[in-house]
C-alpha cells in the first residue's frame, strides 16, 4: 500500500497516515537521512495516539518521538522508550519498503495484524 513519496517527507520530519480511512492517523513515519522508520501511532503506555497536532510526532530537537499524552520519549530508530512512564517499552514497528523511485509502501497486511 503506497503511503507517500520521499519528497513528501522531508529529512528530519515526521508524518502521520490513515491508510484504513478511519479518520485518525494509525501510523507514523519519521525520516532521518536516507532511512524511513514506520511505527504504529499508539503509545505503549495507554494505547493513545502520539501526535500533539497533525504530523507533530517529534520533540523540539527533532531527535526523539514524543507522546503528547504524557511526554514519553522514544528513540526514532528502535522505538525504545528512553524517558517516561513506559520506560523500556517499545513502539510497534511496521514493515515498509522504500523503492528506488522514492515511493514508500506499507505491507498490505501490516495494520490488520495490529488492530485492537
Amino acid at each position: 500500500m503506497r503511503l507517500c513519496h520521499l519528497t513528501d517527507l522531508p529529512d528530519g520530519h515526521s508524518r502521520g497516515f490513515d491508510p484504513q480511512g478511519r479518520g485518525q492517523d494509525s501510523l507514523l513515519l519519521v525520516r532521518r537521512g536516507g532511512q524511513v522508520h514506520a511505527w504504529l501511532d499508539r503509545c505503549p503506555h495507554h494505547g493513545t495516539p502520539m501526535a500533539w497536532r497533525k504530523d507533530a510526532y517529534l520533540n523540539a530537537a527533532g531527535d526523539r518521538i514524543v507522546c503528547a499524552a504524557h511526554g514519553a520519549l522514544f528513540d526514532i530508530e528502535t522505538g525504545l522508550c528512553t524517558l517516561g512512564p513506559c520506560l523500556g517499552d517499545r513502539l510497534q514497528a511496521l514493515p515498509i519498503t522504500v523503492h528506488p523511485s522514492g515511493e514508500v509502501h506499507l505491507a498490505d497486511d501490516a495494520l490488520q495484524e495490529t488492530s485492537p
